[in-house]
């Protein structure tokens, strides 16, 4: 069930605001564009769509230097950052240009500060918020106790849960109130012995995620021949996201289904070590790394191109690539696990299996060989995303931040519903 505030808490219209009583929210985030992940998916669909219920936000992110498109319209203060050993797609923000950054923006007014990360963004927006007395929020989008065991390995795993559990309540313990993008993780911080109030808010899909790819000029781009059946994983090419147990679940569909194709769409750190498995399963011409796509044009082809999406992640909060798959009606096959769960109910247009070869590489076959389970599939599973609008998930945002301000002070919060 989705927490649902109370009447006196839902008082933000879906109109634009005059100037005067625009609420102002800080989004704190050790992650933005360039990096491509789900938070940085998340933060930028919640920034657009708040505007429609007269909320503007603020973001500090790192600076990852390179160039990048921006919005006029949309804010991001970027802060001097340095590389992250062992991981070259992050950055750290710089703590002593993070602090210049938020002094400067002590001169503006803000609402409410909310984190979207646990590592130095998280310190420095509690510091913030509470240096101007306003309420702080953050969002658990990592499941850090996974996370910590695949980029900490020489750490014991008990050991490394155990941290991790600590770490999270010490963090959790200093802000007003929790977001978490699924059910399954509102329990697992519960598990942890969270006392924080969690409510649930998913990222939901912009309406452009349902504008219609092209999955044939995708084929032509990429020479994927049409006549190929192609499997797709899209997402952050990491150890975490369980790349290696598809791979080794694509050998055995191959054996029944010997043009079959696997498309690993994405970047990251697990590009090489699976890429050598590839080449001991002697998949080399089977299996393709697309690399990053743009979102607003090539991927939205790729996701159209697949005769079944795969998945298999453990970590995952929720799992926004599944709902986009689905908006571009391919056919799914994925376990559910974590966040995954609370994406993938009954006629979501999804098969679900377990973590083992033989079940999920069946299951992939008998999709392969059945045209008239994908169609059903793929038509349930357009229907299916359609509920998950990202209009609809920034209006709960919208009532968590009411209900913090109305916790922290019922006078400030009145005066801003007027």
């Amino acid at each position: 069930m989705y927490w649902r505030a109370p009447a006196s808490a839902r008082c933000w219209p879906p109109r634009a605001r005059r100037s005067s009583s625009r609420v102002r929210i800080l989004f704190v985030s050790d992650v933005y564009f360039p990096r491509v992940n789900g938070v940085s998916t998340s933060i930028k669909t919640f920034r657009a769509d708040l505007t429609a219920y007269g909320v503007e936000t603020v973001l500090v992110a790192p600076d990852y230097g390179v160039a990048v498109d921006s919005d006029p319209s949309s804010r991001v203060i970027r802060v001097a950052s340095a590389r992250v050993p062992r991981d070259p797609e992050d950055r750290r923000m710089r703590w002593s240009a993070l602090q210049t950054a938020l002094a400067d923006l002590e001169k503006e007014s803000f609402d409410l500060v909310h984190i979207h990360t646990p590592f130095i963004a998280h310190y420095a927006g509690v510091r913030f918020a509470r240096r101007l007395g306003i309420p702080c929020i953050a969002t658990y989008h990592t499941f850090f106790e996974e996370y910590l065991h695949h980029y900490v390995p020489v750490l014991p795993r008990g050991i490394g849960r155990f941290l991790a559990r600590a770490f999270t309540r010490s963090q959790c313990a200093q802000v007003a109130a929790l977001i978490a993008p699924s059910e399954p993780m509102r329990e697992a911080l519960n598990v942890y012995g969270v006392e924080t109030p969690i409510h649930i808010v998913p990222t939901g899909l912009p309406a452009d995620r349902f504008k219609q790819g092209d999955g044939a000029r995708f084929r032509r781009e990429f020479n994927l021949p049409a006549d190929r059946p192609v499997l797709l994983y899209v997402g952050r090419v990491a150890h975490e996201k369980n790349i290696d147990f598809l791979v080794r679940m694509f050998e055995r569909v191959r054996r029944s289904q010997p043009t079959a194709l696997l498309a690993i769409a994405g970047e990251g750190p697990a590009q090489e070590p699976l890429a050598a498995l590839v080449r001991q399963l002697n998949l080399s011409d089977a299996v393709r790394f697309i690399g990053y796509l743009d979102r607003n044009t090539t991927l939205l082809d790729c996701y159209a191109c697949a005769d079944a999406f795969v998945f298999a992640s453990r970590t995952e909060t929720q799992g926004l690539v599944l709902l986009e798959a689905m908006a571009q009606g391919a056919p799914v096959v994925s376990t559910a696990a974590m966040g995954t769960r609370s994406i993938l109910k009954e006629n979501c247009g999804a098969v679900v299996v377990e973590e083992d070869l033989g079940k999920f590489s069946a299951a992939v076959v008998e999709l392969l060989n059945d045209a008239q389970q994908r169609e059903t599939l793929s038509e349930q599973g357009r229907e299916y995303a359609k509920s998950w609008s990202s209009l609809a998930m920034a209006q709960r945002m919208v009532s968590v931040y009411r209900a913090a301000a109305l916790e922290a002070s019922p006078k400030k919060s009145a005066a801003l519903c007027a």
